[in-house]
């Protein structure tokens, strides 16, 4: 038993160190990419670059997580946001496609807010709607990619997409990192899930009813 602890803490730290490492290597080698991505975002929608919000990290801590902004900010008459059908840009629905979007997450990465792997933050407001299994997600550090993302991403249910995610709780190491790593890049390759049929984004969580 001690043994398995040692080992744990040792792919715990391990883990830690490749994160900074690699996402510091990273941000080095794409920050030409991601200046051409928010020049073009700048030209498209204008200002902010990027798409900033509130979401819960490990053990629900909350952090400001990044992305590359996709959507205009049009309303309606009321002042109410149009749908996001009716927001996504062909330039936006090009960087979700390729993944591009998903690029500033690597400085949440470096900063510990996030990993590589590990189960997607999600909203604020879904943290009180989660079972307490469900709520197990939250163990780990949030990941740009995980276990759920390679099979499915948005096209499977919430539920099974959370048993997805306890199921990486339980089963984290190193080697699973790696081998969801490979899918990822197969999955962005073949643009898989990205969204789901019926919307361009996953439709909202409203709990275990």
């Amino acid at each position: 038993m001690y043994t398995i602890h040692i080992n744990l803490q040792f792919q715990k730290l391990s883990k830690w160190i490749i994160d900074r490492v690699m996402s510091a290597i990273a941000l080095l080698i794409l920050s030409p990419l991601m200046l051409i991505i928010a020049i073009a975002i700048y030209i498209n929608m204008g200002q902010p670059i990027f798409f900033c919000q509130p979401r819960p990290g490990k053990d629900g801590r909350i952090f400001i997580f990044y992305k590359f902004r996709t959507m205009t900010s049009e309303k309606d008459k009321e002042g109410k946001l149009l749908s996001d059908e009716h927001r996504l840009t062909p330039l936006g629905q090009f960087l979700r496609k390729t993944s591009l979007d998903e690029l500033p997450q690597l400085w949440n990465v470096l900063k510990g807010d996030m990993s590589f792997v590990g189960p997607r933050p999600l909203l604020v407001e879904y943290l009180e709607r989660y079972s307490p299994e469900q709520a197990r997600r939250h163990q780990v550090t949030p990941g740009i990619t995980g276990w759920a993302q390679v099979n499915g991403r948005n096209l499977i249910p919430w539920e099974e997409r959370f048993a997805l995610d306890v199921w990486y709780v339980d089963n984290q190491s190193l080697q699973l990192d790696l081998w969801i790593m490979i899918l990822t890049v197969w999955k962005i390759l073949k643009r898989e899930g990205i969204n789901h049929p019926e919307a361009v984004t996953m439709f909202e969580f409203k709990g275990n009813l």
